[in-house]
């Protein structure tokens, strides 16, 4: 066997031996070597295997992968929708004023507040004001402008966060960072993380569902709410706009529940035979088949507003045409989560530049448009939520990929990115609502107090939901994996 080895492609330098008349390669050495290095291989996988489903998180019914999980600690969210504005809304416009910018309008950025890093500026900017009507509102006195009136309502309902911080001031790494912690793709998004942790409360929903705008995916396309390297079970589902949002989910003409029934069992025998327990693709597979036969008759239902009261439509806008798209999709994101969906993504923006948040050329065009098409479905979701008492238990978090710009793009009206300091929100699942955390200077450009990167952002929705950042890991190449890398911090500013 040691003139076997000498000659195989284990010997690690030159070696004097000869070689046997017969020399075994790789695999045939660790098949016959059982008790050798095909038990060291062995052991390695099945370690493999244990690290990546510690005790803690492997569900109790283990033929189900989406089965509920304990939560490191209590939660006080057991679900989140997460509205995401895409392109980049602008923070100095909607919740944070700058009354010294607006006396600097129309003139060269002072140095004292640094050269300003973005995509597309020149040399030499020149300071953009907001034009908008600000005031205070609820019992905090919290900012808001004219652009989001009827979020006025909630000012105690929701927290704001001014010192958010990203990495990239490009579309699509910045989205992925957002929904993944990275600014490449091909990690796991936030929701992939949650449900991985969690599970599903629902056996007959997704327990990821996304909805992206009618008019085009975001810049970043699919990975940003991909399960990444985490088992394929725990990728988002995409629902589409319409009245059959999933497709291909009605049963073939002529075929019944029994016959389908038959036909799934039969094809779970198949795959299932010699089913390698590495193969999470197949798995998933196999699994989605079992749940889109359950959802033949619970997505319907699910997707189904005509029980829905006139007041709740028209509280959604679904009565107004400019709001009533983004309204289904709000009140669908309602009736997902009271149904048991543990992660709901609302895109808002995507496709054209027009249907984005990404106000190169004129703030108060693009902004009208877009806090028009969602201003109204938003403070929806956040009343329906509230009335029904899930608001307690749901977090709602809102924002984009990063803010704009406090200065003029090529001398015009429009704001070009800003990823040093910009707003987001969040309300319900143990937040204080009212409650305003960090602060950017005096002309909204980079954050100077309580700095929340994206990292920070992150760790805090987990914690929310009762999962700690640190011992959400995934076994990957060698390396333990977490929605947040090595950084991140709980924004214990933000919590009730």
């Amino acid at each position: 066997m040691l003139r076997r080895l000498a000659s195989s492609p284990f010997c690690p330098g030159p070696c004097s031996a000869a070689p046997p008349a017969n020399p075994l390669n790789r695999r045939q050495f660790l098949a016959r070597t059982g008790n050798g290095f095909g038990m060291l291989a062995l052991a390695s996988l099945l370690e493999h295997e244990a690290r990546a489903s510690s005790p803690e998180k492997r569900p109790a019914n283990l033929s189900s992968p989406l089965a509920p999980k304990p939560p490191h600690f209590a939660p006080t969210a057991k679900r989140c929708i997460f509205l995401f504005m895409t392109g980049g809304p602008s923070h100095i416009d909607m919740y944070d004023p700058k009354p010294l910018l607006n006396r600097l309008d129309g003139q060269p950025l002072p140095d004292s507040f640094g050269k300003i890093h973005s995509q597309f500026l020149e040399s030499s900017p020149l300071c953009l004001g907001s034009h908008r009507r600000w005031g205070k509102y609820g019992e905090s006195g919290m900012d808001m402008s004219d652009l989001v009136p009827h979020m006025h309502e909630h000012a105690d309902n929701i927290a704001l966060v001014r010192s958010c911080v990203a990495d990239s001031v490009i579309h699509a790494p910045a989205m992925y960072q957002m929904m993944t912690g990275r600014i490449l793709m091909g990690h796991p998004s936030l929701g992939s993380w949650a449900i991985y942790g969690l599970g599903s409360e629902s056996q007959d929903l997704p327990a990821y569902v996304v909805m992206t705008q009618p008019e085009g995916t975001p810049e970043g396309g699919a990975p940003c709410w991909s399960a990444g390297y985490l088992p394929a079970h725990y990728q988002g589902t995409l629902f589409r706009s319409g009245p059959a949002p999933i497709v291909n989910l009605k049963p073939p003409a002529g075929m019944s529940p029994a016959g389908q029934r038959r036909v799934l069992d039969l094809l779970r025998a198949m795959n299932e035979q010699d089913l390698d327990p590495a193969d999470t693709e197949l798995s998933a597979r196999i699994a989605s088949y079992e749940l889109a036969f359950r959802m033949q008759s619970a997505a319907p239902e699910a997707v189904d507003i005509s029980a829905e009261s006139t007041l709740t439509r028209s509280l959604y806008g679904l009565d107004d045409p400019r709001t009533a798209e983004f309204g289904m999709r709000c009140l669908l994101a309602r009736r997902l989560v009271e149904r048991g969906v543990r992660f709901v993504q609302l895109y808002s923006g995507g496709g054209p530049v027009a249907w984005q948040w990404d106000a190169h050329d004129d703030i108060d065009a693009n902004h009208e448009k877009m806090c028009g098409l969602t201003d109204r479905p938003v403070s929806a979701l956040l009343t329906d939520l509230k009335r029904t008492g899930l608001l307690d238990e749901t977090l709602v978090v809102w924002g984009g990929e990063f803010g704009r710009t406090p200065v003029r793009q090529k001398g015009g009206r429009g704001r070009d990115h800003n990823a040093t300091g910009f707003t987001m929100w969040m309300a319900g699942g143990g937040v204080k609502g009212g409650r305003i955390v960090g602060a950017t200077d005096e002309i909204g450009m980079k954050a100077i107090s309580d700095r929340a990167h994206v990292n920070d952002i992150h760790a805090t929705i987990l914690h929310l939901m009762g999962l700690d950042h640190t011992r959400l890991t995934f076994l990957h190449g060698g390396r333990d994996e977490r929605l947040t890398d090595v950084a991140g911090h709980v924004l214990e500013g933000l919590i009730a």
